[in-house]
This record gives C-alpha cells, structure tokens and sequence, in this order.
C-alpha cells in the first residue's frame, strides 16, 4: 500500500525575527503567528517579547504589547481560541517552575494575568477546542506529573479532571490534542522514551489506554503535534536523550505519522509532489496548527537539531486528507 503523503514548505521570512531558539511556543490567530519564550544557550530564557509572523507577507514584527507581560521562560506552551491567546508555565532564569496563566488579546495588544494555574510545571503540553484550553504532564516542582486540567474561557475557571490510570506513566513532553470532545494523550518521556496512547472523555469523565496498530512511531518526546479531522500528526522529536540531559542533543527524528482516531492505526506520511525542502530531524520546536493558502496543516519554527545548534526557520505541512 503506498504511503498517504504531505507537502512540506519552507517559508521566507522577512523582518527581524526571533532568531534561533528551542523550547518556545506558537499560536495562531488567522494569518498571524505568535511566538514567545524559549532559549539560545540551554536554560537560559531569551526574551519575554511577543513576536508576530504575517503568514501572508511573512514579515516579523514585534506587538506593542502592553498590560501583564510575562516575564522570560523556557518550556512554555501557547494555545489559541478566537482572537485570544493563552500561555501558561515554563521555568524562569533561576530554574524555577512557573504556573502563571496569561491571555493576550490579539486585537487590543494586551497582556492579563488571569490567574494561579494548575500546579508548576514546563515542558508540559497544552491543546484547544472552541471553549477550553487543557493542559498536561509536564515537569513539576516534585517531579514528572500525569494530570489533566481546563480552563474553560467562558465561565473563566479551571476543572481538575480524574487522574488516568497507573500505565498512563507521569511525562514531560508529550503530544496533546483535542479531537470530537476526547483528549488524546501521545508518548513523551518519564525518564525514558514512552510510545503509549491514552484518551480521556470529557463527557464521560473517563481514561482508557488505547490499543493502537500500524506503523508506529518509536518512543519519542517533545515532538510537534497537531489534530486535524480525526487524525493526530506528529513530526520528529527527540528519540535517544542525550546523556548530557538538556545540556545536549540527543537523536532526533525526521519523519511524520498520523493516528487515525477512529481505526487507531498508525501510518508513516512521505513527502509528496511540491514539497520544496524538508525541515529534517529536530525537537523542542515550536509549533502548532493553522492554514496556509486555505489548506489546513503543521506549523513549525526552530528548535533544537542533532548538532544541538538552535534553529531559526519555519516550514509548513498540509497534509493530502
């Protein structure tokens, strides 16, 4: 059976952008990228700018932010509803977890800070549907954590849902995404690699371990990831940590699959006709869902690479659905 493929696209970037970084985090609001966060030299947070790439003109610019800006972290996660984004986490300059929660209002420029969050944590992850930001995993002040929390933007307070179960290991680093009302919980690291699926039900209030077939993804953690439809897409990541921890770059993968959510088979995406460059292997990127030219697909900018440089380009994947 030929293999479903997807067209990579590398983008022009004009401006002065961000510059090569890992461990920062995206969201997009239409055409615009927002990118925060993240470190040059291990460890160390960059600046607390918000950066905006024009996907049509792909210009940076800086926003004129103004209110409750947050200040500088590493490991932070950004996620989209409407006109607004949310940020929440990370670790600051002295190595301390973070649990502030902030949204930015894309059309005024401006910073709140809404609230204490779930426990502190970074290098968790944090997804969205059209109501309720989640947030998962991550590394606390304790250690890994396995929790899964919500904020639902209307009524404006957190839901602390069940714990999973004992194979649902605590992980830093794991794919997240909502998709038709489940939560979808994919591999990350708890001190090794994991390759394991866990869905949580919101109606229902329920975790199951999910069984997936195909040709899976090995073990991997802080990979991109992005649900469209019913499928979750995932492209590289971190496959062997480096022995130097997050001093060093471990191996790296280069290739995409998707999780079919409805069959719970996995497939290897190859590269198809117009792709013009490839982003190869990397992790701790940045990344998220959008649209370019009306298609829907994966958005991903810098990172950390094989040779453990930082990275500053951005590429876009659409999938053939």
């Amino acid at each position: 059976m030929a293999l479903p493929q997807g067209k990579w696209v590398k983008l022009d970037q004009k401006g002065v952008g961000p510059g090569a970084r890992s461990s920062h985090a995206i969201a997009v609001v239409g055409q615009k990228v927002y990118a925060f966060g993240g470190e040059f030299s291990p460890r160390v947070p960059v600046d607390n700018h918000l950066h905006v790439f024009d996907l049509n003109d792909r210009t940076w610019t800086v926003a004129d932010a103004k209110g409750d800006t947050p200040p500088p972290r590493v490991g932070v996660t950004m996620a989209s509803i409407a006109e607004t984004i949310y940020v929440f986490g990370g670790r600051d300059a002295t190595h301390k977890e973070l649990n502030e929660f902030y949204s930015f209002d894309t059309v005024t420029d401006t910073w709140t800070l809404l609230s204490s969050g779930p426990p502190h944590r970074s290098y968790h992850s944090m997804t969205s549907d059209e109501r309720r930001v989640y947030v998962f995993g991550g590394c606390g002040n304790a250690g890994r954590l396995n929790d899964l929390w919500a904020y639902d933007v209307v009524d404006r307070k957190w839901i602390e849902f069940p714990l999973p179960g004992e194979r649902c290991k605590p992980r830093g680093g794991p794919g997240l995404a909502a998709i038709l009302g489940k939560i979808w919980v994919v591999y990350g690291f708890s001190g090794d690699e994991l390759d394991d699926v866990h869905c949580f039900d919101s109606k229902a209030g329920k975790w199951a371990f999910v069984e997936t077939t195909g040709e899976k993804p090995t073990p991997r953690s802080v990979f991109s990831t992005v649900g469209i439809g019913k499928y979750i897409f995932v492209h590289g990541g971190e496959i062997d940590p480096s022995d130097l921890g997050h001093l060093g770059a471990g191996k790296f993968s280069n290739e995409v699959y998707a999780l079919d959510t409805e069959t719970l088979v996995w497939r290897r995406w190859a590269d198809g006709p117009g792709s013009d460059d490839h982003p190869g292997a990397r992790g701790w990127c940045a990344f998220a869902g959008g649209e370019l030219d009306g298609q829907e697909g994966l958005l991903v900018y810098g990172g950390n690479s094989p040779s453990n440089d930082r990275l500053d380009d951005i590429f876009f994947f659409t999938p053939s659905l």
